[in-house]
């Protein structure tokens, strides 16, 4: 997972540049075909480096082909209600993060880790092939030349560099409870067979998170609701998981961080659309993706270096705590730097 979520998200603006000239229709055809391929070859792999070509590096590539146009064609469909529409849209990847891992360790158990593999597959097709058929775009693809002074504009616009940023420096404090949460729930204490169910709790709190932040976004604005959310992911890390240790603790604590940060991931489109001129939003959210995919993958040697040294598992925590809250101070300062400090202003 430590390598496969931001090779992912490192194809942002190549995938975003192409969105934007050419619409998302070969994007998923040839995505799906990486996707699929990969899981497959995923499935006949016997040495560590043909599983990780196959999950690290063909899988991810399609997934990105597959995930940025299907999010940029749904917030083109909406403008008043865009926020409601994309909380909904990634309640799929909350429902799959809880279905798969529950699923994969059911039919490891029964039918060994190849065919678990092909079932996944083949489930993933279907849904695919459904996606593929329906997936239409609202504004029509407008293939032109790319100039370096249209490469470098976003790069000069302060409110964009600060979400930028803030993505950047949340994903640092982000992904340490997704990758670490049920292995100190072990070493806690915690039983295996509960300790496995951790995740699947935790993207059933992020499915309510995500839907709450879509349609609160919308009213208050998205901006605000997205600062007041992950500031208390940043909190609960810190007033809740540094200090707990009992199973109840952690089950309270994977359910709060899900359903507060489920904003995280809901919210990156609609906060750059909101400074972002159409015509450029597949680029320009590729490039946030892109940061974000930085921090994603450089945060793991970090974390493990932490815990490696006399920092330990409460060092990690301070860690990741510290980086989600300077992180959302970050676009906290990207909406002042647009709104001033008018508070109860709703961007």
């Amino acid at each position: 997972m430590g390598l496969r979520i931001p090779a992912k998200y490192f194809k942002g603006p190549f995938v975003g540049a192409i969105y934007d000239h050419y619409g998302p229709r070969w994007l998923l055809i040839v995505g799906t075909f990486l996707h699929i391929f990969g899981i497959m070859m995923a499935s006949l792999g016997t040495e560590y480096y043909q599983i990780l070509l196959a999950q690290g590096v063909c899988s991810p590539i399609g997934v990105a082909s597959i995930f940025q146009p299907a999010v940029t064609c749904v917030a083109g469909w909406f403008n008043e209600k865009r926020g409601a529409a994309l909380g909904i849209l990634f309640t799929g990847s909350s429902i799959g993060g809880i279905i798969f891992p529950i699923l994969v360790s059911h039919l490891i158990t029964e039918v060994g880790f190849g065919w678990a593999m092909r079932i996944c597959a083949f489930l993933m097709l279907f849904l695919l092939i459904i996606a593929n058929l329906t997936i239409r775009a609202f504004y029509p693809a407008h293939p032109h030349k790319i100039t370096s002074a249209q490469l470098v504009k976003p790069l000069t616009e302060p409110p964009f560099l600060l979400i930028t940023a803030g993505f950047f420096f949340f994903s640092y404090g982000f992904f340490v409870p997704i990758n670490y949460l049920p292995v100190q729930a072990l070493r806690a204490g915690m039983n295996a067979n509960l300790a496995q169910y951790l995740l699947p709790i935790l993207n059933a709190g992020s499915l309510f998170g995500r839907l709450l932040a879509g349609f609160l976004g919308d009213k208050i604005g998205r901006y605000n609701i997205f600062i007041v959310v992950c500031y208390l992911s940043g909190i609960w890390i810190l007033a809740l998981w540094l200090p707990g240790s009992s199973n109840a603790a952690l089950i309270a604590f994977a359910i709060l961080f899900g359903f507060f940060s489920g904003a995280y991931v809901s919210l990156i489109t609609p906060l750059v659309m909101q400074i972002s001129p159409m015509k450029e939003l597949g680029f320009r959210t590729g490039i946030v993706i892109f940061v974000a995919a930085v921090g994603g993958l450089t945060t793991n040697p970090i974390n493990g270096a932490i815990l490696d040294d006399a920092g330990g598992w409460d060092g990690l925590k301070v860690f990741s705590g510290v980086f989600c809250i300077v992180g959302t101070t970050f676009v906290f300062a990207a909406r002042i730097r647009r709104t001033g400090w008018k508070l109860l202003v709703r961007f």
